[in-house]
């Protein structure tokens, strides 16, 4: 077991490695084809997908460099994976079935990956066909495949498991073909650099490559009598340093802009970040052999019980015992168990990135390392034909069941609600859940169930900054700007970078006439990002209110050239030039602003005051009466229908729109007004 066992090469052989290729692909595509029916979700995508406006430009020069120079979402450099975003948009759209396709596309192709991996390294034909299968169904796997903003983990894994068979290919040609190693070393590197460049997760696969010389390679760590392929121990050590070096560098860089961007959290101790590594090993390894319960997140509970940490670090420190002292009989068990710990160190929480104790999207490639440990053990004890007839039936069963567990886990990720209503139901405090169960809400229009689910999120996290800014916008848009600036305030207290909490800051001191205050935050956001739409419309609706109507032009078109579908922006537009007095244009920018949001009932308003300062009243009437439809309590469309009624002889109708204003809003003093003019005009000729 020690040596490599190179694939035979007669036809049969090639036959058989085909079909388990066609078999692994196909199955892929058949298991997680649910996916493609699933939306996008509002943790991340929107970042990635559905709000980035960098990627909806698709394709192209500007959004590449951007790609190459930018963080981008606050927590990682991986320009590579905002280039596959941009290249899904351009084919798709907003379609989401493209993105999931293309997803489902990769993860199936790193299937076939680790089958032809372990087939090259091992010779073992039924073996590597298990440890793939289990790798590629297995539930754990739904979380990289069916989130679209984990793009990054299948393009990572595909081009590091490229990585890990070039370096195969590289090991096994040396030291007898060195032209064609070279080729293949060269290869290696060029996939790993193209891995980072998705997700600098596989930073530790020069480790993993070491590994690879002690089994099932054996280059260099066994008296050279024993060894395989025999070569100078140096040599092995020195031909993995670019590679290092590559892995320092990204390593660096991803630091610095998880730091810049907050995702570095700060709040955890050392001890604490060290315990949480220690205690992620048993519970990633509880997911693999129970895979049920599985949550989008898992909160940080902030501490641990120290029988949890201490149990954690026997086990870690056991299983490295007994795997080091087995490691000649039985090198495979430490070498995929140091696979996976090492490859699961950037993830550990020794460096806390955001919320998190641990992510199911974290296991895509660690866990083959415990894969291999196991699959290769109990192919040791199969010595008979029953025992391997009777492993390969329980091979079969538990595969059908990790299938069906993993079709199932795919529903959960059907849209934001059932992920985080599911995420709530199976883990504690988790306020991240309620916090976008509750932005879910609020985008459907359910305002007390969204405002319930961002307090129940502060109840568990009273300072956590995206619930505060919640609530406070939230209220802003009942019309309680006041009661709503305490909670931006402490959002941006707790995030003092936090870029939307500023813009909600804005709006609300903008609604309590506090317009100059609101300029300030619209100018600190602007300062930072330039390109915020959000920031650059509201700025020019603040500009507007100080009578800076040129200024408020430019700054509103400036978003809409961001966003052009922008329905607020477009009605914004609208409202500004209808204060330069352009009331054509003021027209046809209400016009295109309900053509993308036709239940704006504010925009119907507009329009109508528009159409009846241009005298075309029958459309102006219209418009009041559309406003009306879409929010019957509002005494102003009221009114405003009532006088136009009037002026188009329908005296009755008017004067019942007017007394209806003034039910609504008894001290309204124009409508009175206009009700004593309406009554005393003559009634209609022929009545």
């Amino acid at each position: 077991m020690g040596a490599v066992s190179l694939p035979g090469k007669d036809t049969s052989d090639r036959r058989r490695v085909a079909w388990i290729c066609m078999v692994l692909f196909a199955g892929t595509l058949l298991v997680f084809g649910r996916s493609i029916g699933n939306g996008f979700v509002n943790y991340d995508d929107p970042d990635y997908v559905t709000k980035n406006v960098h990627v909806q430009e698709g394709l192209g020069w500007d959004g590449v460099q951007w790609a190459f120079s930018s963080g981008g979402a606050s927590n990682l450099w991986h320009p590579l994976t905002w280039v596959s975003l941009m290249t899904d948009w351009t084919l798709f759209g907003a379609d989401p079935r493209g993105h999931h396709a293309v997803s489902l596309g990769w993860h199936a192709l790193n299937a076939v990956l680790v089958f032809l991996l372990l087939r090259r390294l091992t010779g073992s034909l039924w073996p590597s066909a298990l440890c793939a299968a289990l790798f590629a169904w297995h539930p754990l796997r739904v979380e990289s495949v069916a989130w679209v903003s984990e793009r990054k983990d299948v393009l990572s894994g595909f081009f590091g498991l490229s990585a890990l068979w070039a370096y195969a290919n590289y090991a096994l040609a040396m030291p007898d073909n060195r032209a064609l190693a070279r080729r293949y070393y060269w290869l290696a590197f060029g996939a790993y650099a193209l891995g980072l460049m998705c997700k600098p997760m596989i930073v530790t696969l020069p480790g993993v490559f070491l590994l690879l010389d002690f089994w099932p390679l054996s280059r260099g760590f066994a008296p050279q009598a024993q060894l395989a392929r025999p070569e100078k121990p140096a040599c092995i050590w020195l031909e993995k340093l670019p590679f290092v070096a590559l892995a320092a560098f990204t390593s660096v860089v991803t630091y610095v802009v998880q730091r810049n961007g907050g995702a570095v959290s700060q709040a955890l101790g050392l001890d604490i970040r060290l315990e949480t590594a220690a205690i992620a090993v048993p519970r990633y390894l509880w997911k693999l052999v129970c895979p049920f319960d599985l949550s989008v997140l898992y909160p940080h509970p902030g501490h641990w019980p120290p029988w949890a940490v201490l149990g954690s670090v026997a086990l870690v420190g056991g299983v490295t015992i007994a795997g080091w002292l087995q490691r000649r009989r039985r090198p495979w068990i430490i070498m995929g168990w140091l696979w996976f710990l090492g490859m699961l160190i950037p993830v550990s929480g020794i460096v806390q990135s955001g919320i998190q104790s641990m992510g199911d999207r974290y296991s895509y490639l660690p866990m083959l390392g415990i894969q291999i440990a196991a699959i290769w053990s109990m192919r040791e004890l199969m010595t008979s034909r029953g025992a391997r007839e009777l492993g390969a039936i329980a091979a079969i069963v538990i595969l059908v069941g990790l299938a069906v567990r993993t079709w199932d886990q795919i529903g959960v990720w059907k849209d934001s609600f059932t992920l985080f209503d599911h995420a709530i139901a199976v883990t504690d405090a988790n306020y991240m859940a309620y916090n976008n169960r509750g932005a879910f809400f609020e985008d459907q229009g359910r305002i007390r169930e969204a405002e319930a689910d961002f307090r129940r999120a502060l109840e568990f996290k009273p300072d956590f900054d995206d619930a505060n800014a919640n609530v406070g916008h939230l209220l802003d848009k009942q019309g309680r700007p006041a009661d709503g600036l305490p909670y931006l305030r402490k959002a941006i207290a707790a995030n003092p970078k936090m870029i939307p909490a500023h813009v909600g800051l804005g709006e609300a001191l903008c609604d309590l006439g506090r317009v100059d205050e609101a300029i300030d935050e619209y100018k600190w956001v602007l300062a930072r990002d330039p390109q915020n739409e959000d920031a650059l419309d509201d700025y020019g609706v603040a500009l507007a209110m100080k009578g800076r109507a040129d200024e408020a032009e430019a700054s509103i078109k400036a978003a809409l050239k961001i966003k052009p579908n922008d329905a607020s922006a477009h009605g914004n537009l609208g409202n500004v030039h209808s204060m330069m007095g352009r009331i054509d244009e003021a027209i046809e920018d209400y016009r295109r602003s309900l053509t993308i949001n036709p239940g704006a009932a504010e925009t119907h308003f507009n329009l109508g005051t528009a159409l009846a300062q241009k005298g075309r009243l029958p459309e102006a009437a219209g418009e009041y009466a559309s406003a009306l439809k879409l929010r019957p309590v509002d005494p102003d469309a009221h009114a405003r229908l009532g006088l136009i009624l009037a002026q188009m002889g329908h005296k009755d109708d008017a004067i019942s729109e007017l007394e209806m204003a003034i039910r609504q809003k008894p001290d309204f003093n124009q409508a009175q007004s206009w009700l004593r003019a309406v009554r005393a005009m003559p009634a209609p000729a022929g009545r």
